[in-house]
């Protein structure tokens, strides 16, 4: 039995709403550990002065030089001793997940009691990081915990300066969207980059995030710094079937207000079926005996909206890869940044097209980590520096699709613009 409950007026209100709520679950893990009775009552100070009390630190296992999250209390008495000692120390681990997020209910359990013995017992599964998040251990717990969460074929995850552990969605194992094998390129990738992963020794963090089609289930365009988002080249497909099915349910009125007209480039039309072309570029699929639809593949930007409305009515082309895009992060110094687009397709489906992927991986952490500067990210530098100059620095031609908007000014100037011709013809000749 632990030791007596402190007074949290504060946190028993969270428990007053409709939802579940995460004080009723502390308060549970309470009934058997002091270290848990602890944190509430530092949680309940927290609330009460709107103050955090926890401070960085020191706290790592044997050669690994991240990973851990150090959390020491600076609530203290007047000499210098914790009000809570029991929870004195809350550090945090970081796990990788596996590719995708395949666990098994037996592994899922192992973890839970191995963070039962060594720590609070609380678990995120997962946080944006990409890891799980074992929250709430003692300096003497955190190797314990590790070695049997290590021999359960678990490693940890990034911390500080470094590459950051991955997230990839469950793809090609379930989804019918998926247009390559993130698992596979999730695995690659990271086992390419561990000891970037262990090591920290950049300017500021590096993530990567494999999402396998554009509806991006992993959010990788805006929370990672090498965005990897499946996408097609050919045409798109039909089923006519599966369409006069669909239509038969939802009708003219959806089909025109959520399909057609949604279409950010204009690029599918509703047609007579008598007023059907046969260009090659188009994709054409009937819905009644008097209507079709009539995609021009030209014009599509592959942002899947008419595919998740009438999915199987159609569905992504055949030629898949990927699309990847370079700076995408949250707010720190300029604000939530975007991926750019560095490469427009990628094909991933040979051993030498996922080692084309490892490489743009590694020419952009090497060049992020020789020209950023300290707490910069990568689409931070990009903003300083010009995307010219990164592009330059990792080997890549310019390419349209990585313009973000056009230009306002239709004036330029074109002094130099014969010597910058000749420059690039020079570098296209070196690399032929």
């Amino acid at each position: 039995m632990a030791k007596k409950m402190h007074p949290t007026p504060i946190l028993d209100k969270l428990e007053s709403g409709p939802w579940p709520s995460f004080v009723t679950g502390l308060k549970r893990l309470a009934e058997d550990k002091d270290y848990v009775v602890d944190l509430l009552g530092t949680l309940e100070s927290s609330y009460r002065n709107k103050k955090g009390y926890w401070k960085g630190g020191t706290v790592g296992v044997y050669g690994y030089g991240g990973g851990v999250i150090p959390r020491f209390t600076e609530l203290k008495n007047d000499d210098g001793t914790p009000v809570f000692p029991d929870a004195a120390e809350l550090h945090t681990l970081r796990i990788q997940p596996p590719p995708g997020m395949h666990y098994t209910t037996d592994v899922l359990r192992k973890m839970c009691d191995i963070w039962e013995r060594h720590g609070t017992g609380l678990i995120a599964f997962h946080g944006q990081s990409g890891d799980i998040m074992f929250q709430g251990a003692k300096t003497e717990g955190v190797q314990a915990a590790f070695d049997e969460l290590n021999e359960l074929g678990f490693d940890l995850g990034g911390a500080g300066p470094a590459v950051r552990t991955s997230m990839s969605c469950v793809g090609a194992a379930r989804c019918e969207q998926s247009c390559f094998d993130e698992a596979r390129a999730h695995r690659q990738v990271i086992n390419t980059f561990t000891d970037d992963i262990h090591r920290p020794a950049l300017p500021y963090k590096f993530k990567f995030k494999f999402s396998g089609c554009a509806n991006d289930c992993m959010n990788s365009i805006q929370r990672s710094d090498m965005a990897v988002i499946g996408t097609w080249r050919d045409n798109m497909r039909s089923d006519e079937g599966l369409a006069r099915k669909w239509f038969a349910k939802h009708g003219m009125n959806e089909l025109v207000n959520n399909v057609v007209t949604r279409c950010p480039t204009k690029a599918i039309m509703l047609k007579e079926v008598k007023e059907l072309r046969s260009d090659a570029h188009l994709t054409t699929v009937k819905v009644s005996d008097t209507h079709a639809l009539e995609i021009d593949n030209k014009d599509c930007v592959r942002c899947m909206h008419c595919i998740n409305v009438m999915t199987g009515a159609l569905a992504h082309g055949t030629d898949t890869g990927a699309t990847i895009l370079i700076g995408g992060k949250r707010t720190l110094k300029i604000g939530d940044l975007m991926g750019t687009v560095i490469v427009p397709f990628l094909p991933l489906k040979t051993d030498e097209d996922f080692e084309n992927l490892v490489e743009l991986g590694r020419k952009a952490i090497d060049f992020f980590a020789e020209n950023a500067l300290e707490h910069e990210r990568t689409g931070e530098m990009i903003e300083r520096i010009g995307l010219v100059n990164f592009l330059d620095g990792i080997g890549i031609e310019a390419d349209p699709h990585m313009v973000a908007s056009p230009r306002t000014n239709p004036y330029v100037r074109m002094d130099g613009w014969d010597d910058e011709v000749a420059k690039i013809n020079a570098r296209k000749q070196a690399n032929a």
